[in-house]
């Protein structure tokens, strides 16, 4: 079976929506609602779990126990940890990620009452005018950090009054470019680039009058970057898992930022040897470019399943993306070929 076409503009686009909605982990409502109305626009009715995650149920040709993809849109970010006495802000961190690999960027404050107070994460010895060599010297770490307001604000009194509190979550900005030679850079294409890519191959079906071969849950989760993601929400009879999320892109790598990557073990060990060779066997007979990857440091919403007691086989595929959490980058070839993927895996039947 040929695979359906899919709409390369509407792959880009709602990549870059999605990156320009701000969704750290534990304030992820703005990217889930944002993929339920794309998902309406494409006659698929999904659901809020209890969690906050979003599920999808496709029927499938044949009946049967359900398969599932999950992609993650929460993201890297950080939450207000104190009100300094000079009315700066201290943070702390949510996600995995280094402070100097966010050092100058602009970042957003959400205060409870819905204000959002614009920023930047500085080195509170910044200056090399004033500081000298200690700018460059000065460990980045929590105390050596901090938010400088775009307000008029000289103490902790006058952030209180702008209604900033201890708990406020912080997005950093995501500067999202589209270069005309294909790539997208930006902060949170973890995973960001994954759940376009989902939402890329359900639109290719829904155009093509397709359905999966089987019953087939899309689902889109909220606490990856912390480590319980799909830790719940599925069915016990689940079939299969395939967990959509960044390749590593880097030195000892195969993964580059032209293919999706099929990734065979990662910090928490192999993932299923059967379900990632049928992938492989299907990457072969589409003449999809895919590599095959280990990633040293990486862990995947698929092992958040299994750790919670999921007894289903899972695999990890995805886009190859440079510098993770870091200020990264893709390539539409490997969006394309992910979405081209995820769409032979859907449509294939048992032999």
């Amino acid at each position: 079976m040929s695979l359906p076409s899919i709409d390369e503009s509407y792959l880009r686009d709602v990549l870059i929506r999605l990156l320009n909605t701000p969704s750290p982990t534990g304030f992820a409502d703005r990217a889930i609602a944002f993929v339920e109305s794309a998902l309406a626009e494409l006659g698929l009715p999904s659901e809020r779990t209890p969690k906050g995650a979003l599920i999808a149920r496709l029927p499938g040709m044949q009946e049967g126990p359900p398969r599932a993809l999950t992609g993650h849109v929460d993201t890297l970010g950080a939450m207000v940890k104190e009100i300094k006495p000079n009315g700066r802000l201290k943070l702390t961190k949510i996600g995995g990620f280094a402070w100097n690999t966010v050092e100058g960027e602009g970042c957003r404050v959400f205060t409870r009452s819905g204000r959002e107070i614009m920023g930047s994460f500085l080195l509170t010895k910044a200056s090399t005018h004033v500081y000298g060599q200690e700018v460059g010297s000065l460990r980045r770490e929590d105390a050596t950090m901090e938010v400088r307001l775009d307000e008029r604000v000289a103490n902790a009194a006058d952030v209180q009054a702008l209604g900033i509190a201890v708990g406020d979550f912080v997005a950093f900005d995501p500067r999202v470019v589209a270069t005309p030679s294909g790539f997208i850079r930006s902060r949170h294409l973890d995973d960001k680039a994954s759940v376009a890519a989902m939402l890329a191959a359900a639109k290719a079906l829904a155009d093509a009058g397709m359905m999966p071969a089987y019953p087939f849950l899309l689902h889109f989760s909220n606490y990856e970057e912390v480590g319980h993601g799909a830790a719940s929400d599925f069915p016990p009879d689940l079939a299969e898992l395939v967990a959509v999320d960044m390749a590593a892109v880097g030195a000892g790598q195969t993964s580059d930022e032209f293919h999706v990557t099929i990734c065979v073990k990662d910090s928490g060990g192999p993932y299923h040897h059967g379900l990632t060779n049928r992938l492989r066997d299907l990457a072969d007979v589409h003449h999809i470019p895919y590599k095959v990857d280990i990633y040293t440091y990486y862990g995947s919403d698929g092992e958040a399943y299994w750790r919670a007691g999921g007894a289903a086989p899972v695999a990890l595929i995805g886009p190859g993306v440079d510098a993770s959490h870091n200020y990264e980058r893709t390539h539409m070839d490997a969006l394309f070929a992910t979405t081209q993927l995820i769409l032979a895996y859907m449509l294939q039947r048992d032999a």
